[in-house]
């Protein structure tokens, strides 16, 4: 079988019922449709994929159709996008699951609506990594990560969720890659994770409490730690270190939206 070189996207786009609170802020019908630095979120995501030589257009998922409906501009960029649409389901894992089993395209590169800082050479450069570590470990699913010392270097004011392993720690990128259905487990696994939101434990006991003990006692690097989401998802997940701090930022607060703003402007 011939090897593909590029990834199909995926996009969620998906919004709270009722609103989040930024776009209640911003006063828009979906958090993709904040404006950052005169263009709404979503419009930058999509443009960063176009502008990529390793990513194609795909599926942009989410909002609900009502959404979609009642805004003629969120119509209008969906229309001119490229991309095909489908609704959001009844959450972000869950959306994921559903778009990326309707792109059926493998590899399939997957990100978030609200990534307004992607830019054409973040996507090639998780795409690359992600496709050689692949042909490395024969990985199902990868999950792109952002060095926290990077970030805090370049924004030292801004507070980030960090994730703290024995080796390194870390912030997320908002940059998944599906390499096989056998991947959509580590989004079915992600799925039953939100289910179990209002119950740790359910969490905790799906990894085993030696690994959650360790990671507790920062005892953890973040290989094993994949290792035992591995186990758990029944499904091979590995990581690659996306190395620009800007992929650790989407645009999910109000705080997020300034800062996203201040750096594209400073950019011009």
């Amino acid at each position: 079988m011939k090897k593909r070189f590029k990834m199909s996207s995926v996009i969620l786009a998906g919004e709270r019922p009722g609103g989040s609170p930024i776009s209640q802020a911003f006063s828009v019908a979906a958090s993709v449709m904040v404006p950052v630095a005169g263009q709404p979120a979503l419009q930058r995501v999509v443009t960063a994929i176009e502008a990529s030589r390793l990513a194609t257009r795909g599926i942009i998922c989410g909002p609900t159709n009502g959404i979609v409906n009642d805004n003629p501009e969120l119509t209008t960029l969906l229309d001119q996008s490229g991309f095909r649409w489908m609704a959001q389901a009844s959450g972000p894992a869950a959306s994921a699951v559903a778009a990326v089993q309707a792109l059926n395209d493998y590899p399939a590169l997957l990100t978030a609506g609200d990534h307004a800082l992607l830019t054409p050479d973040i996507v090639d450069d998780f795409c690359r990594d992600a496709l050689h570590q692949h042909s490395q470990s024969a990985a199902d699913f990868i999950i792109g990560v952002v060095p926290y010392p990077l970030v805090k270097k370049a924004w030292p004011e801004s507070k980030r969720t960090v994730l703290k392993f024995s080796d390194q720690h870390y912030c997320g990128s908002n940059l998944f890659a599906v390499f096989s259905n056998r991947g959509l487990k580590a989004l079915k696994f992600w799925q039953q994770a939100e289910a179990d939101r209002k119950h740790p434990w359910r969490i905790a006991r799906r990894f085993g409490s030696t690994a959650l003990l360790r990671y507790i006692t920062r005892q953890l690097s973040l290989r094993d730690a994949l290792n035992a989401l591995s186990k758990a998802a029944d499904c091979q997940i590995d990581f690659v270190t996306v190395n620009h701090a800007r992929a650790a930022v989407d645009v999910d607060s109000v705080d997020d939206q300034a800062l996203a703003e201040k750096i594209l402007l400073a950019e011009r």
